[in-house]
């Protein structure tokens, strides 16, 4: 007989890591009966994934669960009690400091037990007992998250490797997602070979690190060691009806040659690449634990372009690093100058308890880092915008999603991961099809369907 059926909500903070991870936990959850929902109030069972990267997303946990209090003492009294679980990183790094701030709390749940939440649901439905749960087990998690997943969509996450060894100092994944660990080749390729049969037309690859990925070679193979993320990719490119590959997040120093070679080799491995350099000042970088500098980055970047020379960067800024002079701050200006990105994320420093950063001197005060961010922003959006208005009259494979805003209107995304809106017939929802682009602005592109695909 079928479970009765129970509502869940599911909020995510934070990284496509969460999303995943959200995914598979209502994946993991859908056999006890809970089908999602998208209000919390009418909620059996609420789940917060948070994320401990920056410290006001940590608060904002917080007061999530002071409204969802509200919610849960309406249905104290019901039949139908509402079960409010945390899971995510700052389960994994602020559990006990959870369970005493906020004791509407009936779970905790770290990111590599997301397989055992039926099981401490039942104990919570049982007895409200046992409610710590945050060991590192990714073998066992992976191995219990791998059947059917609930796919919405043409593009997908799959992770790949979780966990970070290079323990830079403003971050605390290293503490909250545990060592790097990379899952066996069969087992991607079992979940990528489903994911197309849903009708998945591109895929993302997540990891920490994703390209320090190290898995177990395929069953039948004849390599010494494990596939590196070079080697995972053109098995990947071989499963049919996968039409696009991407992967993030990236670290300079795992870009190895075989991987740069996969940018020129793989037609399906976008021509996009988010690889993060946090700062243009090699005195920074050293205080951040890079282990690179910045010419060592640059270098790399002119590598990858000499293999596909369309690639379109992203990366990833810090301002107001402990120690940060205007010195270091106009070297990042530079080096951004130099690149020259077609997308990227900056963020002041953000001072979490735990890593070595926060003990450092010279802290930078607060107005500084806003002027500095507000500057550096100020660069990084000319060159998006710049990098958009070079798409104009070119024609691009665009991958429909959905409908658009406008009455006939599609919403898709180019190569380069731009949003691109477009006149077209509701029949190319999820598949890929050329556009003239004819507008572009700060944050996406206006096309016209090509004479070719209109006529198709």
């Amino acid at each position: 007989m079928a479970p009765p059926r129970k509502k869940l909500f599911i909020k995510t903070y934070g990284c496509q890591m969460n999303v995943y991870d959200s995914e598979r936990m209502r994946d993991v959850l859908a056999p006890l009966g809970y089908e999602p929902s998208d209000r919390p109030d009418d909620a059996d069972l609420v789940i917060l994934n948070t994320c401990h990267i920056r410290e006001k997303a940590a608060e904002k946990v917080y007061s999530e669960l002071g409204r969802l209090r509200a919610h849960k003492d309406e249905k104290a009294d019901t039949d139908a009690p509402m079960t409010i679980a945390v899971a995510g990183c700052v389960a994994q790094a602020e559990g006990e400091e959870i369970m005493r701030r906020a004791p509407v709390v009936d779970l905790v749940v770290g990111p590599q037990t997301y397989h055992k939440l039926p099981e401490l649901i039942a104990q919570t439905h049982r007895a409200r007992g046992e409610r710590l749960e945050t060991e590192f087990e990714p073998v066992a998690k992976f191995d219990a998250l791998g059947g059917d997943r609930h796919v919405e969509g043409y593009s997908a996450f799959l992770t790949v490797q979780e966990g970070c060894d290079k323990f830079c100092t403003f971050c605390v994944v290293p503490y909250t997602r545990g060592a790097e660990w990379s899952r066996p080749v069969d087992q991607i390729v079992h979940e990528a070979r489903q994911l197309a049969s849903k009708g998945v037309r591109e895929i993302t690859l997540l990891g920490q690190n994703v390209n320090a990925y190290h898995g177990s070679p395929p069953a039948g193979s004849e390599a010494d060691g494990p596939w590196g993320l070079g080697q995972l990719l053109h098995h990947l490119a071989r499963i049919g009806g996968l039409d696009r590959i991407r992967y993030t997040t990236s670290h300079p120093n795992d870009m190895d040659d075989a991987l740069i070679a996969a940018h020129a080799e793989l037609d399906c491995l976008m021509p996009y690449l988010h690889l993060p350099v946090q700062s243009g000042s090699d005195k920074v970088l050293k205080a951040m634990n890079r282990r690179h500098t910045f010419a060592d980055y640059a270098r790399i970047i002119e590598k990858i372009r000499a293999a596909r020379p369309d690639i379109a960067i992203s990366g990833d800024f810090i301002v107001g690093f402990p120690g940060e002079t205007d010195g270091d701050f106009e070297a990042t200006m530079q080096g951004v100058r130099e690149i020259n990105y077609a997308s990227a994320f900056s963020f002041k420093y953000s001072r979490r308890p735990g890593t070595p950063g926060a003990a450092l001197p010279m802290q930078v005060p607060e107005d500084v880092s806003s002027d500095r961010l507000q500057r550096l922003q100020a660069l990084l959006e000319t060159q998006q915008s710049a990098f958009n208005a070079q798409q104009i009259g070119r024609r691009l494979p665009v991958l429909f999603e959905r409908a658009g805003r406008e009455p006939g209107q599609l919403h898709g995304r180019s190569p380069y991961l731009q949003a691109v809106h477009c006149k077209a017939p509701a029949e190319l929802i999820g598949k890929i099809a050329e556009v003239d682009i004819v507008a572009a602005t700060r944050n996406s592109l206006t096309g016209a369907l090509s004479a070719e695909a209109d006529a198709a």
